[in-house]
Order: C-alpha cells, then structure tokens, then sequence
C-alpha cells in the first residue's frame, strides 16, 4: 500500500464494490460513514476458530478516526466471523467478497449496539457542549 501519493485506480485486480476489491483497486482500504457521522476505514482480519472444521475466520475491523486533534485512531468496532476456512487466507478471500453495502450495514448495527437507537452524531454532540 502506498501512503501520501495518488495512484490511479486500477479495475483489473477487482471488484471495487466488495471490501477486498476496493483494497486491491484501490491500494487502500475502504472508508465509511458511520451513522454517528464518524468516518471509519475498514480492515480485514482472521483468528483462529478454535473449531476443527473450521479452524480460521475472517472478520471485520472499523477503525474510527478522530474528528478533533491530532490525525489518529480514536476506537474500532469489529463485527462476529463473516466467513470460515480452512486457511486464514481462504478466510480473508472469503470474507473480502463481502459488499461495501453490507459492510454499511454492519458499521450502522455496530454503532447503534454501542450507542442505542437514538444515539447522537459527534456535531450534535460538539453542539451541545457549545450552547451549555
């Protein structure tokens, strides 16, 4: 991956519309909008199962950026197992055809989780705080 300098997207390595096909077109790893109005970039990892059958699986990390301050991780989210192999490599495969949609809908479940239903966004938040 190269940090600090564009590189033009290149089509033939993947399909952009999966986890691991924006990383390899790209050369980075996706980003969403978290319904808190957080930006979180995605990474994909595995562990082991404990399970014979299935001793590997692939999951999903969100990492929250800071909004205020210094460039940096502020937290992250990770989702259960989304797919299970043999290899963590099989596992990774697995689980980077996962759409960036379905992966939207993960970070949202996981911040209602951490926030409730009516959680609020970090400018509500910053809002609040200026009118006190």
């Amino acid at each position: 991956m190269s940090h600090g300098r564009f590189l033009p997207p290149d089509y033939t390595r993947g399909d952009e519309n999966t986890v691991g096909g924006y990383a390899a077109v790209h050369g980075r790893a996706a980003a969403l909008e978290g319904k808190d109005g957080l930006s979180y970039s995605l990474e994909l990892l595995t562990d082991d199962t404990g399970a014979p059958t299935r001793p590997f699986g692939a999951y999903l990390v969100f990492l929250q950026w800071r909004r205020i301050g210094e460039q940096g991780i502020e937290g992250h989210l990770e989702t259960d197992f989304l797919a299970y192999a043999q290899t963590a490599a099989e596992a990774l495969a697995l689980a980077g055809a996962t759409p960036l949609s379905e992966c939207q809908r993960l970070l949202d479940a996981l911040v209602t989780a951490r926030d409730g239903e009516h959680g609020r966004r970090w400018f509500d938040v910053m809002r609040e705080e200026d009118d006190a």
